[in-house]
């Protein structure tokens, strides 16, 4: 086997890192037991540990650092993953089976969700629910709903949520990252189309 330029590998390009960060999503929100990794209850993990997975999985990534996780990080548009103590973790987005302990927060007055037009009539009338998730994700802002809209239609619908409200009539919210707020579901009595 011919040794890595860890150089080249410091050097990663736009590619790559969006590579890397898909391959360390799918482990930490989705499957995490196909890299034979175990998140704890609060959805915790070894950095080594993901890293030993990492590194069996491409050639390149043979040589890879937590460095190159923060670089990860850095590179991309939306605070996706969080570190602390040697460990990593995913924020918001899991389809794992086992349910992850979020911490309750008082949302903004205002939150947005960003759906394709065929659904709208639906989440106005059912509310809106976690459907393949283990939340509801919420924006902070109708250009960012509007961004992850666009993954489920050319043309996406925001719907505003008034999560103040909601929040007053016991709705549970939590923080996923900056931009991102979670709920377990929302009513459709604080949706507005």
């Amino acid at each position: 086997m011919a040794a890595i330029d860890v150089a080249f590998l410091r050097a990663m390009s736009p590619g790559k890192l969006l590579r890397l960060s898909r391959t360390i999503s799918h482990a930490l929100r989705h499957e995490p037991w196909l890299y034979e990794l175990d998140l704890d209850e609060d959805g915790w993990l070894e950095v080594e540990a993901l890293l030993s997975a990492l590194r069996v999985q491409r050639e390149e990534w043979s040589q890879l650092t937590e460095q190159d996780i923060v670089r990860v990080m850095e590179a991309s548009d939306k605070q996706r993953f969080e570190l602390q103590d040697g460990r990593i973790r995913a924020l918001y987005g899991h389809s794992i089976p086992q349910r992850l302990r979020k911490v309750a927060a008082a949302p903004p007055a205002m939150l947005y969700h960003g759906t394709a037009p065929a659904t709208v009539e639906v989440v106005l009338a059912e509310g809106l629910k976690p459907m393949g998730r283990q939340y509801v994700h919420l924006s902070v802002d109708r250009e960012t709903a509007l961004q992850v809209g666009r993954r489920k239609a050319r043309e996406p619908v925001t719907i505003k949520v008034v999560a103040g409200k909601a929040y007053a009539a016991g709705v549970v919210f939590y923080r996923g990252n900056e931009q991102v707020w979670l709920a377990d579901a929302v009513p459709a009595r604080f949706l507005i189309a």
